[in-house]
């Protein structure tokens, strides 16, 4: 087991929100600067603009980016638990393996937190016959003023 697999179970994302921990890690910058660092504390200030996302990706083959909060809206009370925060259906170069159709999924407004909550990454996963995830990575999130402002935002 690797370190990466190892702080995945130690969090409970493994068996709580995924079945299996990846091996390889997910390199996730924000243009706050701040880096993605397993299981490190960050504030929603410091996350809120869209990410740069980074693995060992190989040719020919399809992946699916998630970004899932299992504990939301806190971990003392996770009504919503897991929040969908963005999925990405992602190809490279020439296709040799199956592709997924997503075309039914809900296109869901950045402007809104409708069909965000009670989403499950492993039924999602289990639905489109995906694999085992390769890479990933996960922080906490600490309450800061930049909340409020989110909540504004999603009620349209």
């Amino acid at each position: 087991m690797t370190d990466i697999q190892g702080l995945f179970k130690q969090h409970c994302i493994v068996p709580d929100v995924i079945n299996t921990a990846p091996s390889e890690l997910l390199n996730v910058q924000y243009s706050s600067g701040v880096n993605v660092e397993l299981g490190k504390e960050l504030t929603p200030t410091q996350v809120k603009d869209k990410p740069i996302v980074k693995w060992a990706a190989k040719e020919n083959e399809y992946y699916t980016l998630a970004m899932v909060d299992p504990d939301a809206p806190s971990r003392e009370n996770p009504k919503f638990r897991e929040w969908h925060h963005w999925l990405v259906g992602i190809y490279l170069a020439e296709i040799l393996t199956k592709k997924c159709d997503f075309s039914k999924m809900p296109k869901l407004p950045s402007n809104s937190g409708d069909k965000r909550g009670k989403f499950s990454i492993s039924k999602f996963a289990q639905q489109y016959k995906l694999g085992s995830p390769i890479a990933g990575n996960f922080y906490v999130a600490q309450y800061d003023d930049y909340v409020p402002k989110l909540y504004a935002k999603l009620k349209g």
